[in-house]
Formats: structure tokens, sequence, C-alpha cells
């Protein structure tokens, strides 16, 4: 090799983005392959590449000891020490055995190695990039449809975004810029899989995150999401500033800030309601915009019996069961509600507790 191969291959890592020790051991990888391939297979083979001016050289290595079992690979300490008298027992004796005529054949030989070794690095900073990236927002581009999968050019990979994580009724061209979810990275023998969603509950929390500085900032904290992908979501808030209004925070002046991800998410409706430590005030929150009389919680089952006006309802349960089923997924409790009417044909005692009017947005 040559001081100019060098500096190709500091550029070639430079470029990859790899580090020059892994050029190089990919090189002295690369060398030994070849050694071994052409002139001893059996041989322990080390070689030494001079970083600067690019000379190698190849030595055959022997282990040191009382009696020989394999001339390849040992020497006995009466020979390593006519060699030199300091060698001891257990110590390694290097030849030198590099051939007139290896740079030819190490070329050759070694060229696919060292190229299989830059990708398998540059696999393995890809998988480490967006492994830390779980769980976070990524916006790529279109690159291909194939089979209901959409495939997303993030600049060094692809991602998958399959029918499955697909939000219902939305469809893409190609070459449309889209923001999804990263789910999970999965190590594949063709290099990182980028599996990514826009149904999952982390896509709007980490909108709702992007979109508020007072969640940045840690003054307004997201407690809970539940989210039916493409038709409602809720959202639950709180801070422990009482001056920091966490709802206002979220839908912005005008409602701008919540607007943003409506649009984003292509008009999906949004509720925010207040998190609350007493779970009977939360689950009344929960269920907005319905009008709440009473919640009656068994802490033990975390069950809670709601209590609505008759002419609230529909409401409360909402269409096929979304905003009951929705408070339940956004609270952890299970909601059995009941009318004022039903609650008195039960014989259930229940007190108009007066809940105070939950603030809520909705995308109409």
């Amino acid at each position: 090799m040559s001081t100019e191969l060098m500096q190709a291959l500091h550029d070639l890592g430079k470029e990859k983005g790899i580090e020059p020790e892994v050029i190089l051991e990919a090189v002295e990888a690369a060398l030994i392959s070849a050694y071994k391939k052409n002139f001893g297979a059996a041989q322990n083979v080390q070689v030494n590449i001079d970083e600067v001016t690019g000379e190698f050289h190849v030595f055959t290595c022997y282990d040191v000891v009382e009696e020989v079992l394999n001339d390849k690979t040992e020497i006995s300490l009466e020979e390593a020490q006519k060699r030199n008298p300091n060698y001891q027992i257990g110590e390694v004796v290097m030849e030198e055995v590099t051939p007139r005529n290896f740079g030819r054949i190490a070329a050759q030989t070694a060229k696919q190695v060292v190229v299989q070794r830059i990708r398998e690095a540059e696999r393995g900073m890809i998988y480490s990039e967006f492994s830390e990236r779980e769980s976070d927002i990524v916006t790529g581009t279109i690159q291909r449809i194939e089979n209901r999968n959409y495939y997303i050019d993030l600049g060094k990979i692809e991602a998958v975004l399959g029918p499955n994580e697909q939000i219902p009724g939305e469809s893409y061209e190609m070459f449309d810029r889209i923001k999804t979810y990263i789910v999970e990275v999965r190590k594949a023998a063709k290099g990182p899989q980028i599996m990514v969603s826009r149904t999952h509950p982390g896509l709007l929390k980490r909108l709702f995150e992007l979109e508020v500085p007072e969640i940045q900032e840690g003054v307004v904290e997201i407690k809970s999401v539940a989210r039916e992908a493409g038709s409602r979501s809720k959202l639950s808030v709180y801070s422990n500033d009482e001056n920091i209004d966490c709802i206002g925070a979220c839908i912005g002046a005008k409602g701008s800030r919540v607007q943003a991800i409506v649009d984003e998410l292509r008009g999906e409706k949004i509720d925010i309601v207040k998190w609350n430590e007493d779970p009977g005030v939360y689950i009344a929150s929960a269920l907005s915009p319905a009008k709440v009389l009473d919640v009656q919680v068994n802490e033990e089952e975390k069950k809670a019996r709601v209590i609505v006006p008759d002419y609230q309802l529909s409401l409360a349960i909402g269409k096929e069961g979304q905003n009951a089923r929705l408070a339940a997924k956004l609270t952890g409790w299970k909601i059995d509600i009941k009318s004022e009417s039903q609650a008195q044909e039960a014989g259930i005692d229940y007190e108009d507790q007066d809940y105070e009017e939950v603030e809520d947005y909705l995308e109409d």
C-alpha cells in the first residue's frame, strides 16, 4: 500500500462517518484473510500496517511451548531461545513472512472484505442513531408504495409505515413529506429496520411536546393520552403552577397550537382536559364534553359509576361508545355510565356534585 491509499481510506472514513481505526481494522482483517487463503490457512497470522506510510508486514505467530503438538502454530522453548534467549513459555514468537507478490493478491481479495466491514460499521452507526430516537418523531419523504406499505426516506435509511400503522382514510402520494413516530428499531441481516406509525398515541404526545413551549420547559405535563387515530383523541394535562392555564397553553392563542396538530393529523378531533388527583373529578373531566352529575368510585377494583342527566347520556357515551371508551383509556378506570332515570330505577343514591365545567377543544 501507499500513503495515497492511506489518505483515501481516511477520506472514506470521514465521508462515511467511520473512525479511521475501524477502517484499518477492516483492512488488516482483509489482509489476514487474503494471506490465509493463498499462503497458509493453518497458521496464526498477524498483519501490522503503518498508518502513515501504508506499509504492511505479515507475521506468523508461534506460541512458545515445552512440547510442540502443532508446528504450524507452536514452537519449542529451545527453538525460540535460539532466536532470542529471553523467550519464555507462554510468550509469542513473531516471524515476518510477507510474500513478494502479496500486494497484488491482497488488493484483489481484500476489497470485498473492506467494503463489507465498512457497510457493517455504517449499519451499526445507523442502528445506534435511530435506536436512541425510538419514541420520537421523524420527518421523511415517501419514496415507494408497495402492497399498501409506505417506504419513507429518512436520509440515511428507509422507514416502513405498514397498513396497520396508517390513519384510516389517510393516503399519500410519492414524494409527499410526512411526520411519523418511531415505534421500533430492529436489527436485521440487511441493516436496521425502522418501524414507524401514524396511529400511535405517542405521535400525539410528541406533537404537543414540540408545539407547546410550556411542555418543553416542564411547566405543563402531559399525564395521559387516549387515541382512536383519525377520529378522536383525549389528552390530560397538568401544571404545578396555579398561575399557568395548562389547557390554554396547549390550545394556544385562538386555538393556533392545537390547530397545527389537528392539521397534521388531517382533522382528528382532540379533547384537552385537566388531570386531577381526585379520580372522581378526573373521570368527570375525561367524559367531556358531557356534563356529569356524580361519580362514585371503587378504589380497589378501579371502577367508577357515573351519573349524567338524561339528555347528556348519548353525549357521554359518544357515537358507538367512543367517548366513554376514550375516557376509560385516558383515566385507566372502568367506567359505567347511567342516566338519572336509570339510576333512580336501579335505586342508586347520588348527589349532584356540580362538577365545574370542563374546558375542551373540539375541531368541528
